[in-house]
């Protein structure tokens, strides 16, 4: 093997080049998102989120994970954010965080990643000043056939790829109560047709669509 070219690279620092990339920013009408190097809290009348970003999916910049949250404030809105919630492929487990301090209750998040365990429990250790000694959700690894999925559910969380929401929608549905809303993201815009078509014949009549430049979010109940 011949170096063809080589280039040099004067001291950086690479800590504060990856910080400079994530900023504050406000979610929906309740939340105010910022990073855990970030001291300053944000506006009184909104929820101050404290996150890591790191390897675990589930930091609230992403748009999938803001529009789930703006679905979540809709729910909660409308009483109708109630136990039991199953949340699949939870990374951080920020959706489940928000779902409990907008109200929820009888939470569950699970991942099949190992990381996602201790990311779960530093989010909580990070909103301490929210949770107020409070558990906001049971937690797990492993996947939709765990025993821990003990079903039916009121409401479902879905933030991962719409390849992986049409693998398990057979298993949503059996796990979903009648009446049960669910709450899907991880969806390019340009598959939304698509998307809806997969959540009808399993049995998930859309409700409502947000999009935030190229991604949806869909909120959609199991039919009786």
């Amino acid at each position: 093997m011949r170096l063809i070219e080589a280039e040099a690279f004067g001291d950086e620092d690479w800590l504060a080049k990856s910080r400079e990339g994530f900023g504050a920013f406000a979610v929906g009408s309740s939340f105010h998102v910022r990073p855990l190097w970030d001291e300053t809290p944000g506006p009184a009348d909104r929820m101050d989120l404290v996150v890591n970003p790191g390897l675990a999916f589930g930091t609230g910049g992403h748009e999938t994970t803001r529009l789930c949250m703006e679905l979540l404030e809709e729910l909660a809105a409308t009483s109708r954010l109630k136990g039991p919630v199953l949340d699949i492929g939870a990374g951080t487990g920020i959706l489940s965080l928000a779902a409990f301090l907008l109200g929820g209750r009888g939470l569950t998040a699970f991942d099949i990643d190992p990381d996602c365990g201790p990311a779960m429990t530093e989010l909580m250790e990070l909103n301490a000043h929210l949770l107020k000694g409070a558990i906001p959700y049971d937690s797990f690894v492993g996947t939709l056939d765990h025993p821990k999925v003990q079903g039916p559910y009121a409401g479902l969380l879905a933030n991962i790829l719409l390849e992986t929401i049409q693998e398990l929608l057979p298993r949503m549905a059996e796990v979903a109560a009648p009446g049960g809303w669910l709450v899907a993201s991880g969806i390019l815009a340009e598959r939304t047709d698509e998307a809806l078509v997969s959540l009808v014949s399993h049995g998930f009549k859309p409700e409502k669509v947000l999009k935030e430049g190229e991604w949806i979010a869909v909120l959609a109940v199991r039919e009786p």
